[in-house]
C-alpha cells in the first residue's frame, strides 16, 4: 500500500471514529449553560411587635435574579402562629417595591426581597431569611419583571388572586408575591405559583402541574382575616429579555402536594425536586390551599388564620441551602395553620427547572 492510501485510510478510520462517539454520546446534542446561585445574608430578626412587618433582601453580586425565596423561624410556644410571609418579591434596589403602574416595572434585576408580617402574637424566636436565585446563562443574559395588581381580597377569607403575563417570546423563569397594607396583622400571601394564559388553566387560575412545560405566567395569591376595603395582592413574573430567541428553552414544571397542616399551631412541609433531565433548578413557587390547584380553579384554606412560613431552594429532604450553593435541585414550601385546627388543607411546592440548549 502506498504512503498516499495508508493516509487516507488512517483519515478515513479517524472520521469514522469520531462520528461513532458523536452517536455514542447523545448528552452531547442537549447542552445547557443556565447555572444558579443561591445567595442569601442569613436570618434577620423580627418582626418584634404585634401587627408589624420586617423586611430583609439578597443580592446577586453576578447574574441576575430569576427568582427568590424566604424562610421564617417561628420558635415554639403559643407564638408561633403570629410570623407569616407578606411578600417574596424582585426588586431593583432590595429595598423599593414594585407596586406602581401594572406592566414591565423593571430588567435585569439582582436583589429580591423577603418580608414577613406578625400577627396577635409575637415571638423572640421570629426571623425572616431571603434567597436569591442568581442566573447565568449564556442565551438568557437578559430578564425583565412583569406586575400585576388585584384590588383582593377585600372580603374576610375569600381568595385575592392575580396574574402576571410574560410578553409574547419571552419565558417565565420565576415569579413572586406580595399584600400590602402591611400592618393589618391578619393579611398575608398563601400562594405564589407558575402557570399559564389560557383557558385550560382558566387564565391563571390554576397552576401548572407536574411536567408541564413552558408556563407563560405567575400567580399570587392573597388571604386576610378579617375584611378590609384597602387590600391589594401583587404578582410578579420574572421573564427572559426583549429580543432573545427562545425557541429553544424549556422550562419544566415539577409540582408535590402534601396533605395538611390541619391540627391547630402545626406546620406541613413540601418538596418538589428537578430530575436529571429536568434542566437546572431556577425558582419554585408555594401554596397553602384547600387542595388540587393543578387541576381546579384556586381554593383558600380551611381556617382563616392559614398561612405560608416559606418557599425556598432546598436539598430534596427540605433542609434551605446554603449561601453560595451551586447545586440546589429542590424547592420546598412551609406551611402553618395558625391557632385554629383547619380541615382538607393541603401544601404544594412547585421547582422551576431550565434547559436553555446552548
Amino acid at each position: 500500500m502506498s504512503e498516499t492510501s495508508r493516509r487516507r485510510l488512517t483519515a478515513t478510520t479517524a472520521l469514522v471514529a469520531g462520528a461513532l462517539l458523536t452517536l455514542a454520546v447523545p448528552g452531547s446534542a442537549y447542552a445547557n449553560s443556565v447555572s444558579v446561585t443561591v445567595k442569601t445574608p442569613g436570618a434577620t430578626a423580627g418582626p418584634t411587635a404585634i401587627d408589624s412587618s420586617v423586611s430583609t433582601d439578597a443580592a446577586c453580586a453576578s447574574g441576575l435574579v430569576s427568582g427568590g425565596g424566604i424562610d421564617q423561624a417561628i420558635g415554639t410556644g403559643t407564638g408561633v402562629n403570629g410570623n407569616h410571609v407578606l411578600g417574596s418579591e424582585p426588586s431593583a434596589d432590595g429595598t423599593t417595591e414594585y407596586t406602581g403602574t401594572a406592566g414591565v416595572v423593571g430588567t435585569d434585576v439582582a436583589y429580591w426581597i423577603a418580608k414577613g408580617g406578625s400577627g396577635g402574637q409575637i415571638n423572640s424566636s421570629f426571623s425572616t431569611t431571603p434567597y436569591a436565585m442568581c442566573l447565568t446563562s449564556t442565551l438568557i443574559n437578559h430578564t425583565q419583571v412583569v406586575m400585576n395588581k388585584v384590588n383582593a381580597p377585600t372580603t374576610a377569607s375569600t381568595v385575592g388572586l392575580v396574574t402576571a403575563t410574560c410578553p409574547v417570546n419571552t419565558v417565565l423563569l420565576g415569579g413572586g408575591a406580595l399584600v400590602s397594607p402591611a400592618n393589618t396583622g391578619n393579611f398575608k400571601v398563601i400562594g405564589s405559583f407558575p402557570t399559564y394564559n389560557n383557558s385550560a388553566h382558566d387564565f391563571g387560575k390554576k397552576a401548572a402541574a407536574d411536567g408541564e412545560t413552558n408556563p407563560d405566567s405567575w400567580s399570587a395569591v392573597g388571604w386576610d382575616n378579617s375584611s378590609n376595603a384597602a387590600n391589594e395582592t401583587y404578582a410578579y413574573a420574572i421573564c427572559s429579555g426583549s429580543g432573545i430567541n427562545v425557541s429553544g428553552v424549556t422550562v419544566k414544571v415539577r409540582n408535590t402536594e402534601a396533605s395538611g397542616p390541619n391540627t391547630a399551631s402545626t406546620g406541613q412541609n413540601a418538596t418538589a425536586t428537578c430530575g436529571g433531565t429536568d434542566g437546572n433548578l431556577v425558582s419554585g413557587g408555594a401554596a397553602i390551599s384547600g387542595g388540587s390547584p393543578t387541576t381546579a380553579d384556586f381554593t383558600g384554606p380551611g381556617s382563616s388564620g392559614d398561612h405560608l412560613n416559606g418557599a425556598f431552594p432546598s436539598d430534596s429532604s427540605g433542609n434551605p441551602v446554603a449561601d453560595g450553593t451551586t447545586t440546589a435541585a429542590s424547592w420546598t414550601a412551609f406551611a402553618h395553620t395558625g391557632g385554629m385546627a383547619s380541615t382538607s388543607n393541603h401544601t404544594d411546592a412547585w421547582a422551576l427547572c431550565a434547559n436553555d440548549g446552548v
